[in-house]
């Protein structure tokens, strides 16, 4: 058996045999999505493995009519990342507030305030994403992101590529509004933001 059917992914955290195939056929595909997020490949690996552990655990939710078990997992795996990049941003914020203003002269915190100035629009173009419907944010992270075909994309997520297109469209209005509203206009061509906005998909 190379795959399982949908109806059987509930199963995979009590039937090893499922779970066996669920996993040989879905690996390579999270290593990816974690390895283009991720530089440490031993991090890749942990992410990797925590991803199916929370999928055992989570898999009698699964439902099919919410989409393929793929989407399903890489929304598990964008989880599984959001929490590495939440504790990394907790750990950089303590220590700042332990050394930084020891260690800093008064030109690089000059410095260091100039760069979080020039990354608010990035960061206003997550807050974007993180208000988009599950499915839609994903759908874009995977084209704009990930550099996916649209035709890819939408068969990871259960749907036609007409309807991706459309709901790409949508999303992109929305960010680029969201953007309009909340990010500061001397830096609105900067970094991922303008590469999301911008980025041309692919059929």
């Amino acid at each position: 058996m190379n795959q399982i059917r949908d109806h059987e992914v509930p199963l995979i955290g009590r039937d090893p045999d499922l779970l066996e195939v669920f996993y040989r056929e879905h690996l390579a595909t999270v290593k990816a999505y974690f390895a283009r997020r991720v530089d440490d490949p031993h991090l890749v690996a942990d992410l990797t493995a925590d991803t199916f552990l929370a999928a055992m655990t989570a898999a009698p939710s699964y439902r099919p009519d919410k989409g393929r078990p793929i989407a399903w997992l890489l929304g598990i795996a964008r989880n599984q990342a959001a929490d590495v990049v939440r504790r990394q941003a907790r750990r950089l914020r303590a220590e700042s507030r332990i050394q930084g203003r020891r260690l800093l002269d008064e030109d690089s915190a000059a410095r260091i305030e100039e760069r979080i100035a020039a990354e608010r629009h990035t960061r206003a173009l997550y807050a974007g994403l993180a208000q988009l419907p599950a499915r839609d944010r994903m759908l874009m992270e995977l084209v704009a992101i990930d550099g996916m075909p649209v035709h890819e994309a939408a068969e990871q997520l259960g749907m036609k590529p007409g309807t991706a297109r459309v709901r790409l469209h949508r999303s992109r209005t929305r960010l680029q509004q969201h953007l309009d509203t909340h990010s500061d206009p001397d830096h609105s061509d900067e970094g991922a933001a303008a590469a999301v906005l911008a980025q041309e998909a692919r059929p």
